[in-house]
């Protein structure tokens, strides 16, 4: 590799696969020694599918030595990585959800209630204005599509290390996530306040889905886990929130992409508590989940520079026009 940039980025790639295999080790054995089932075909068509991008980006890196053109290695590289991740961690929160520690929902809602928060107010108007409903519902699944974005946009505009920074800090921030759902579970602040699904006319809500899941996965009921009809069942710390200050992290240096991150990832916090029937706690802890994970890999990439790794300090900023990868 003939640039400092891409052999940062090619280092913190190869290192990312690590805190993959672990969470996709932790899963595999938890499948492997309780009676918890994974649907093959789903997971295994998925999983098949990175590992394929995957073997594609290396294959190709390799081959074409330091006529490569990183983009191609780091968006298919990365892509690959991100299906993997988001396809182990959906299962891997349901095992975490097994877990028979008392609910903290009465104990989340004291939280919320002496920082003057009530969301049975809120929600109700926002079911009383259905375009308001609409467009905080839209927000809320905007958690989907940075996923692959990120990705394209940061190789495309060859923010190479920034997108290495981002995926290490996304395994961090879901890891974290699942670990504490575990010792803290709930389900929504509409449990916590003894409101049903059917309480609100247009107000859609993942609420019912989380209450059917978490009360399934605590009676022992639900074990056979299909990759495609998983809901989001972790209450706290709430990785929607988590993930809009990671994407808006990831594409603050990209100009045209930033602002519209900004804007799109602030609704999605917006629709947190209401749409994701999360509590108030639960966001402040996705965000400051989030803000540890970057300063985090942030320091850890410092860590690096100084130790006398193959960079320079000039590692995070403007990308020059023309990168090569030599494969040596």
């Amino acid at each position: 590799m003939v640039d400092s940039d891409v052999r940062v980025a090619w280092q913190l790639f190869n290192l990312n696969w690590i805190p993959i295999a672990a969470m996709g080790s932790v899963l595999l054995l938890a499948v492997a020694v309780s009676n918890f089932a994974l649907e093959p075909v789903a997971f295994g068509t998925t999983a098949a599918i990175a590992v394929v991008f995957g073997l594609i980006a290396y294959v190709y890196t390799f081959a074409r030595g330091h006529a490569t053109d990183p983009k191609v290695t780091f968006s298919l590289g990365t892509i690959s990585q991100v299906i993997l991740v988001t396809a182990i961690v959906g299962p891997l929160s349901y095992v975490a959800g097994a877990t028979q520690l008392p609910l903290q929902d009465q104990t989340f809602l004291l939280i919320d209630r002496a920082m003057g928060m009530d969301l049975e107010p809120i929600a109700r108007f926002v079911d009383a204005h259905p375009m308001i409903a609409h467009c905080l519902h839209t927000g809320y699944g905007f958690i989907k599509w940075p996923l692959l974005g990120i990705p394209i946009i940061l190789t495309m505009t060859l923010r190479l290390v920034r997108l290495q920074l981002f995926v290490a800090a996304l395994c961090f921030a879901l890891a974290v996530t699942i670990a504490v759902s575990a010792l803290v579970p709930a389900i929504g602040t509409f449990y916590g306040l003894h409101l049903s699904a059917e309480s609100f006319g247009t107000l859609d809500t993942v609420y019912a889905a989380q209450l059917r899941d978490i009360v399934a996965l605590r009676n022992g009921s639900l074990r056979h886990l299909e990759l495609f009809q998983l809901a989001g069942i972790v209450s706290f710390p709430s990785f929607h929130a988590a993930s809009a200050v990671l994407y808006m992290w990831a594409l603050w240096p990209v100009r045209g992409f930033a602002s519209l991150s900004i804007a799109m990832n602030v609704l999605m916090i917006a629709a947190t508590p209401v749409i994701g029937a999360h509590y108030m706690i639960d966001v402040i802890g996705g965000i400051l989940l989030a803000a540890v994970s970057i300063i985090l890999v942030n320091r850890y990439l410092a860590f690096m520079l100084a130790a006398g790794e193959p960079a320079q300090a000039s590692a995070l900023k403007a990308w020059p026009v023309q990168l090569k990868l030599d494969a040596r």
